[in-house]
Parts: C-alpha cells; structure tokens; sequence
C-alpha cells in the first residue's frame, strides 16, 4: 500500500445482539469519508450457534462487498457479566476469522484508544464520540445506535494509526530480511570454504 494513499477500514464493534459495523476511507492527515454503517443484529432468545451464524453471515456481506483493506475491531476486555463478555469475544473472533481467511491483515484496539482518537480522550461517553464521529465524516445525522457509532470510531483509529503501525511493521520486516540476507551469506562464505563467524 502507498504511503499517503487512502485505505478502507472496517471497524467491528463485536457483540452478540448488537454488532457495528462500519467502514470508512481516508488517510492520516486527510478528509475521511464514509462506505458504510450498520448493525448485525440477533435475536437474544434464538439458538446461540444460530446467533453467531447471524453474524458470521451480516459480517462475511459487508467484506465481500465493500472488500476492506483492513479490519479494526475493538479489544474485548473483562467485564462483570460473564456471559456478555463470552458473546462479545465469539463476534469479535468471528470478525478475525473472516478477515483472515480473506487475506485482510486485523488491527485489535481498545475502547480507549478509540475514543482518544476521535476525541483527544480516553475516558470520552459515547454522546462525545458519536458527536465527533458525526463530525469527522461530515454526517448530517448521527450513526445510530451506539454500536455503529462505536464500530465507525475503530475504523477512524485504524485509519488514522494504521499508517504508523504499518511502517513499524514494515521496518521490522526490513529487519528480519537483513538478518536473513546477512546469514544466507555468512553461511555462502562458510561454505565457499571461508571460516567465517
């Protein structure tokens, strides 16, 4: 990918009843735009294994159609509800699956990180983010509910810290093939006869 090039991102607010899903294009530094915002929604009362296909099937439409170049999906951390948590991190491994199976590299980002990066704080309510979601992609009206407001600020993060995190990536790549080239010679010399350490 270009360095400076616009890239599409999925953001995934995983959860079992409710999950956002949005995608946005943009670059660091650039206008943002809009692709598209939904919510996969479940029944509560339905088979649980039919509710994780409800979503596998909303989540897999979305990436063939809009075909992402990444896909951001927020952290799931520990919370009191067991059962809450256990949901949310079966969507949010679903999302993972799919994109890997496409090819798409996933980015894992906290609620935190999230809100910083739309709002400038970690601790920002979701009135703020919705606000500022709203804002940044020059929406008339708000993306609702919660859930899909969520789902398009993880795209945003991504794309707005995907930039630095791909050239992490790439220098550490860049490092891993210097290592490789300088020990394919050293073993050519070894083997050429030159004793060499």
């Amino acid at each position: 990918m270009i360095e400076g090039a616009a890239v599409r991102v999925m953001g995934v607010d995983p959860g079992l009843t409710r999950c956002g899903v949005g995608v946005v294009e943009g670059a660091p530094g650039k206008r943002l735009h809009l692709v598209h915002v939904s919510v996969v929604r479940t029944a509560p009362d339905e088979d649980h294994a039919l509710r994780l296909l409800g979503v596998e099937t909303g989540i897999a439409a979305v990436m063939d159609e809009l075909r992402p170049d990444a896909v951001a999906v927020e952290r799931v951390f520990s919370q009191h509800n067991v059962r809450t948590v256990m949901g949310t991190a079966q969507a949010a491994g679903i999302a993972m699956l799919l994109a890997a199976r496409r090819g798409l590299p996933v980015a894992l980002h906290t609620p935190s990180e999230a809100k910083a990066a739309v709002t400038g704080n970690g601790r920002a309510d979701k009135a703020q983010v919705t606000r500022m979601v709203t804002r940044l992609l020059s929406l008339e009206t708000a993306p609702k509910p919660a859930d899909a407001a969520d789902a398009l600020a993880l795209a945003i993060c991504h794309v707005w810290r995907g930039g630095a995190q791909r050239r992490l990536a790439h220098a550490q790549v860049s490092r891993v093939e210097e290592a490789a080239r300088a020990e394919r010679e050293r073993l050519a010399a070894r083997s050429r006869g030159g004793n060499v350490q």
